[in-house]
């Protein structure tokens, strides 16, 4: 086997893969996972830097619906249409001015008025300007009545998946889960998924909270879509010499040790096992697969199981002790022989 030494460095023996490619064997150990952690730390910071900017003011998008209010002249609040007392549908838009396909709304004397990309002061200035011909010092109001031109897309692991309106409070990304519903008991919290502009962010929200990170800064933008993944889909396959193979899952937080994996797994079979040759196969559908191994006869080792993170789709394979090696060999060689006994009696 490899050789064993304090390092995170790649010991100088490895194992063959079926293209006849060497795989390099790393050994767990502490340096490993340090470098393992400090590594997922800076991925996920640089990840939320890019993502905490703050976007600017609301600005005014198709289909949103305007309430322009002129004082002293009520004859102009017929332009908005008839005001219901209550709204039948939550879907239903507040009466006003409604936003066309082309950015514009037509209000009394101005005719029509370009108002996507502006915001609502900007409009107000704009209408004041064009309304003075007509009327002496006009006071004009401008508020949106219902958001309906920018939205997100929030889907998966929560508890009421669909679109999210945005309105002119920015949208952080807590909010953005709380308006779905929250997260359900099936969700991972350590990949969530931003796809903003063809390119996807993971999302480590528990690893964030550890690292003092505040999610809260992360806001999101018209066109986002946000996905949660569930834990089922994060799991780890453990075979070998333990009690009953099993695809073992992440707990609530999304994080699964190689000891809580191999406990979800009812350990190591004693009678089969050897504990020295337990080893993790990650990328194993990669070019380029990595193989990690752990001596675990020590107490020691147990620590260093409990702190080592797999991910998912990793395999975590405990090889069987030299007797059970002995009579699987034994068990493929005895049906050959007989074969052969039995040819040569024929023959004879």
């Amino acid at each position: 086997m490899s050789t064993r030494d304090s390092s995170a460095t790649v010991t100088p023996e490895a194992s063959p893969n079926q293209s006849g490619t060497q795989i390099p064997i790393t050994d767990i150990n502490i340096a490993l996972i340090k470098a393992m952690r400090e590594n997922a730390a800076k991925a996920n910071e640089s990840q939320t830097q890019q993502l905490t900017s703050v976007p600017g003011p609301y600005t005014i998008g198709i289909g949103d619906v305007l309430q322009i209010t002129m004082w002293d002249h009520p004859e102009l609040a017929a332009a908005l249409g008839p005001q219901p007392q209550t709204v039948a549908r939550a879907s239903d838009p507040a009466a006003g001015f409604v936003v066309d396909q082309k950015g514009n709304v037509d209000f009394p004397y101005v005719g029509t008025v370009h108002a996507e990309g502006l915001q609502t002061d900007e409009l107000q200035r704009l209408l004041l300007r064009k309304l003075q011909p007509f009327f002496n010092g006009p006071q004009v109001t401008v508020r949106i009545g219902s958001f309906r031109s920018k939205q997100v897309y929030i889907d998966g692991e929560v508890h009421t998946p669909g679109s999210q309106q945005i309105n002119d409070i920015p949208m952080t990304l807590y909010e953005a889960i709380n308006r779905a519903g929250g997260f359900t008991t099936t969700a991972d919290q350590s990949r969530l998924v931003l796809v903003r502009d063809g390119i996807s962010y993971p999302l480590d929200l528990p690893r964030m909270m550890a690292n003092g990170q505040n999610a809260s800064k992360i806001f999101l933008r018209s066109g986002d879509v946000l996905h949660v993944m569930a834990r089922d889909d994060s799991g780890v396959y453990v075979m070998g010499e333990v009690n009953k193979p099993a695809l073992a899952i992440p707990m609530k937080n999304g994080r699964l040790s190689l000891s809580d994996a191999i406990s979800q797994a009812g350990s190591l079979n004693s009678s089969s096992a050897d504990a020295a040759q337990l080893y993790v196969i990650r990328g194993s559908l990669n070019a380029n697969p990595a193989l990690f191994h752990l001596d675990a006869r020590s107490p020691v080792s147990m620590i260093l199981a409990n702190q080592f993170e797999l991910q998912p789709e990793d395999v975590v394979y405990i090889d069987g002790n030299g007797l059970v090696r002995f009579s699987r060999v034994l068990n493929l060689l005895l049906p050959a022989i007989n074969a052969g006994l039995t040819a040569a009696v024929v023959t004879k």
